[in-house]
C-alpha cells in the first residue's frame, strides 16, 4: 500500500484538545487547523481557549473543561460532537508539574499533579470512546513525558503521573483496538513552554542541566511536539498503537559526558 499526500493530512477530522490554551496545547491546535482539522480547543483557562480557538476561525471552538471533572468531560465531548458531529481525535495533553523532593511533597500536592495528569487523562479517554465509535474509529494521543521512562530527582507526583499515562496507554490501546480507535503516548524531553519558567527549576539552573543532558543542544519547541501529534492523529500513523513516541532531542538516548 503506497501512502498518500492525503494521510499525513487531517482534513475532514474532528479533534478535542485539553490543555489548548497555551504551550504544546496552543501548538498543536493551530498546527492541526492547517492541516485541515476542526478543532475544539478546551482548558480551565477558559478566555484563553476561547482566544485560541477565535484564530481558527470557523474551524475551531472554545470548550471550558476541567480535565477532573468527568461530568464536564461529558459536556465537552457533546459540545464538539453538537458543533461538528463528530469525534475522531483526542490528545491529552493538559498536565502540571512540581517541582519539590519528596519528604517536602505533600499528600494535597501529590494528589493534585496525579487528578490533572494522570485521572484526567482516564476521564477523557473514557469520556471520548462512544462519539469516536460512532464515527468509526480514532486515534488518542496521550502527552506524557521523558518522565514516563526515566526518573529524576524531584518529580515525585509528575514521574508517578507519567508513569502512569504510559501504561496506561497500552492497556487502552488493547481494549479500544476492536473498536477501530488506535492510543499513543508522546514523551517530550526539555520544551519551551511556562514549565520551565518554573521558580524552582529556575533556581536550581534546570534549564542549563537539561541541555546538558540533551543530544542535540537546545531545548525543543512545542510545535516539534504538535507535529509528531498531528503525525499520530493522521492515517499515516494507522499501524501504530500502543506504543510510544519520544520527542526529546536526544535527551534519553544515553549518558552524555563532557569529553
Amino acid at each position: 500500500m503506497s501512502a498518500r499526500r492525503a494521510d499525513f493530512g487531517l482534513d475532514g477530522k474532528v479533534a478535542l484538545i485539553t490543555g489548548g490554551a497555551r504551550g504544546q496545547g496552543a501548538a498543536e491546535a493551530r498546527l492541526f487547523a492547517d492541516l485541515g482539522a476542526r478543532v475544539a480547543v478546551s482548558d480551565v483557562l477558559e478566555e484563553e481557549g476561547r482566544v485560541v480557538a477565535k484564530e481558527l476561525g470557523d474551524a475551531g471552538l472554545g470548550v471550558p473543561l476541567d480535565v477532573t471533572d468527568e461530568a464536564a468531560w461529558e459536556e465537552g465531548v457533546a459540545a464538539v460532537v453538537e458543533r461538528f458531529g463528530r469525534l475522531d481525535v483526542l490528545i491529552n495533553n493538559a498536565g502540571v508539574a512540581l517541582f519539590a523532593p519528596m519528604v517536602q511533597t505533600t499528600l494535597e500536592d501529590y494528589r493534585r499533579v496525579i487528578d490533572i495528569n494522570q485521572v484526567g487523562v482516564f476521564l477523557g479517554m473514557k469520556a471520548a470512546v462512544p462519539a469516536m465509535s460512532q464515527s468509526g474509529g480514532g486515534s488518542i494521543v496521550n502527552i506524557s513525558s521523558i518522565e514516563g521512562l526515566i526518573g529524576t530527582p524531584g518529580l515525585i507526583a509528575y514521574g508517578a503521573s507519567k508513569f502512569a499515562v504510559r501504561g496506561m496507554t497500552k492497556v487502552a490501546a488493547l481494549e479500544l483496538a476492536p473498536y477501530g480507535i488506535r492510543v499513543n503516548s508522546i514523551h517530550p524531553g526539555a520544551i519551551e513552554t511556562p514549565m520551565l519558567e518554573d521558580p524552582v527549576l529556575v533556581a536550581l539552573d534546570g534549564v542549563k542541566i537539561l541541555l546538558d543532558r540533551t543530544a542535540m543542544g537546545r531545548i525543543g519547541q512545542s510545535e516539534e511536539v504538535a507535529r509528531m501529534a498531528a503525525f499520530l492523529a493522521s492515517d499515516a500513523s494507522s499501524y501504530s498503537t500502543g506504543a510510544e513516541f519520544v520527542v526529546d532531542g536526544g535527551l534519553t538516548a544515553g549518558v552524555h559526558l563532557t569529553l
